[in-house]
């Protein structure tokens, strides 16, 4: 498989704080939050989704979210991401000072239905809205399409399904950028290389990939993501993550492993790996979980001399 041109690094985008933790039963202090965003400046994470302005009774996790957003710290080497479902989250992350939005787009109604309580038409509409808020305050909008390649009710989902959703997203919002997520690590690298690029011949826009570990091939799929020009990628130290609404997803894909992979082959990412396999560990450890990444089990190679 051969590499569209890549001319400039390839960014990750860390959600540990974010997917990383919504599914997780143990509570996490805001302080302990803080710490892990701290935690990830230092290890060289430049965007951060930090927080999900969602209802607190459905993810309680998420709970302090505008608190935390009060309490890290502000500098012009990290981006905030704040994730929203509906235009009350979005007036919430504006006035908690996020510097980009990410609205998910369910493409099935079955998802839609558990994940947001509404229709893929309804969420379309709402995304509208969203748009216009973040554009008021300046804010740049992402939108990541939920369970792109497969539902934990629907079954597969075709890439036709698919685009057709992100065409009417691109069609109704000012956006800066469009994610496909493997929500329940279901995509194989056909798949996805597929997908992105049949996106990738309708926009010129930035493309995100948002890929589970749930069924291991979520480094394969960053491979075929990459080939088809794809250079943003989501992760989570420690391989951390799920949602309360895909039953049976496991981790995102670790910011660990991926930069680790990344770095191997001549990709630069800006992510001390070391660092990101201690985070990690200290995270898991802190929700009472064991790490899920491969190099929190094997160790970095070669070894730091």
């Amino acid at each position: 498989m051969a590499f569209a041109q890549v001319t400039k690094p390839v960014s990750i985008v860390d959600v540990s704080p974010r997917d990383g933790l919504q599914n997780e039963k143990t509570p996490v202090s805001t302080e302990d939050k803080v710490r892990l965003i701290e935690g990830l400046i230092r290890l060289g994470a430049q965007r951060i989704e930090a927080v999900s302005f969602v209802n607190p009774k459905a993810v309680p996790q998420m709970a302090d979210a505008d608190a935390v957003m009060a309490a890290v710290p502000r500098t012009d080497a990290v981006s905030y991401i704040g994730l929203v479902l509906n235009t009350r989250g979005a007036l919430r992350a504006v006035d908690a000072g996020v510097d980009e939005m990410n609205y998910v787009l369910p493409v099935t109604d079955a998802f839609a239905a558990a994940n947001q309580n509404t229709t893929v038409a309804a969420a379309l509409t709402a995304l509208g809205e969203v748009s216009d808020i973040a554009a008021s305050a300046s804010i740049p909008l992402s939108v990541t399409a939920a369970v792109a390649f497969g539902c934990p009710y629907q079954g597969d989902v075709p890439i036709e399904q698919t685009l057709e959703v992100v065409r009417s997203a691109m069609g109704r919002a000012d956006l800066a950028e469009v994610a496909l997520a493997d929500t329940i690590g279901c995509a194989v690298p056909w798949q996805v290389g597929a997908a992105f690029a049949r996106l990738r011949e309708e926009t010129d826009l930035q493309l995100r990939a948002h890929l589970h570990e749930t069924r291991h091939t979520a480094l394969a799929n960053t491979y075929a993501a990459m080939a088809s020009g794809v250079d943003v990628f989501d992760s989570s130290v420690g391989g951390l993550g799920g949602c309360p609404f895909a039953p049976g997803a496991a981790g995102n894909i670790s910011t660990e492993d991926l930069a680790w992979m990344l770095g191997r082959a001549g990709f630069h990412t800006g992510i001390d790996v070391q660092k990101a396999t201690e985070l990690g560990r200290w995270i898991c450890g802190l929700v009472g979980t064991k790490p899920r990444s491969g190099l929190a089990g094997a160790g970095v190679f070669p070894a730091a001399a």
